[in-house]
């Protein structure tokens, strides 16, 4: 048995209250109420529209896991900790668990964990009846949401991918299922004679659009609304997919990448970027079972890759590490 579940016994490893509590707080904005100045349950839970006593008993726990104080008078302060929990903190967690937003949303899901180790499925539209892509496709303020937490993931965590590998010489590239246009922006700042095509569905391709035009790109780059499963724009050097197979089960994965393979023909490459593990084989756990209970997708190692590669006709030419989170890196495929 692991050391860390012996020191924590098995039903406080289980335990649901205070990930909720915490989920509640970051979707209440808890903290942004008590660095204004509402410093009494009553206060904040008149400002986020909620029950101040059952608030007040939320705040009471969260007290216990120091992210919160309390006084003698009732009023609550936040700690160092707390401060994680402000909308504007650096490290922006707060997007990331709010329910309010697509992945917080998403995480949700794993109530429903059972059905997706049962069948293999998604758990996601047993909660919410339609596959996550779906329900992103039919609310742009979720969609959105996801947008920029994939935006601020590559500003903060990936910013190493453009000089992880040797853009420039590709020419011209085309970031398949690229969002927002972020990580084309970043490829094309720091690569002047670079060129790139963003292809998303209008909504994320309409966002990247406005993003390219406002970081001055729009000369040397364009946008090809469109999905994945379709054929792509063809004669780049490289078709980049970042953070996009992770999101699909094996099948569909392989339908990705031989529609780039397709467009990339024999002189081009295709560029996977995901996390693998410091040693090619260790993806995150964590990570590997959200996507699951999510999108019914995976987490792979570069084994699990260069097999789905193989089946769409690709072959592993090297492998780029990033860095981390759990050692991102950019496995180059072409043709056999």
């Amino acid at each position: 048995m692991a050391q860390h579940v012996k020191r924590a016994g098995l039903l406080t490893l289980a335990d649901l209250a205070t990930p909720m509590a915490v989920r509640v707080a970051a979707t209440l904005r808890v903290a942004d109420h008590i660095a204004a100045g509402r410093r009494t349950a009553e206060e904040i839970a008149d400002a986020a529209g909620a029950h101040a006593g059952a608030l007040d008993r939320l705040l009471r726990h969260l007290v216990t896991v120091d992210l919160f104080t309390r006084d003698d008078d009732g009023r609550y302060a936040l700690t160092a900790f707390g401060e994680q929990l402000r909308d504007d903190h650096p490290a922006g967690k707060r997007q990331w668990l709010t329910s309010d937003g697509a992945v917080g949303r998403g995480d949700l899901a794993f109530v429903e964990l059972a059905h997706s180790v049962r069948t293999g499925q998604a758990s996601y539209p047993v909660r919410y009846g339609l596959s996550f892509w779906d329900d992103l496709g039919a609310d742009p303020v979720l969609s959105a949401s996801f947008d920029a937490l994939m935006s601020r993931h590559i500003e903060r965590d990936n910013s190493g991918i453009a000089d992880a590998y040797d853009w420039a010489s590709l020419g011209h590239v085309v970031d398949v299922g690229g969002g927002d246009g972020s990580l084309l922006a970043r490829l094309l700042t720091a690569h002047g004679e670079l060129r790139g095509t963003v292809v998303d569905l209008p909504g994320p391709a309409g966002k990247a659009r406005e993003l390219l035009r406002e970081r001055g790109l729009l000369g040397r780059a364009d946008v090809a609304p469109g999905s994945f499963f379709d054929p792509l724009p063809v004669g780049a050097g490289g078709y980049v997919l970042s953070a996009i197979i992770h999101d699909w089960d094996d099948e569909p994965a392989v339908k990705i990448l031989r529609q780039c393979a397709d467009a990339a023909g024999d002189d081009g490459v295709v560029l996977v970027i995901e996390a693998i593990g410091s040693d090619g084989e260790s993806p995150n756990t964590v990570m590997d079972l959200r996507m699951l209970a999510c999108a019914g997708g995976k987490e792979r190692g570069l084994a699990e890759l260069r097999a789905i590669a193989a089946s769409a006709g690709l072959t592993v030419r090297g492998v780029h590490p990033v860095g981390h989170p759990s050692v991102t890196s950019i496995i180059e495929l072409a043709r056999e």
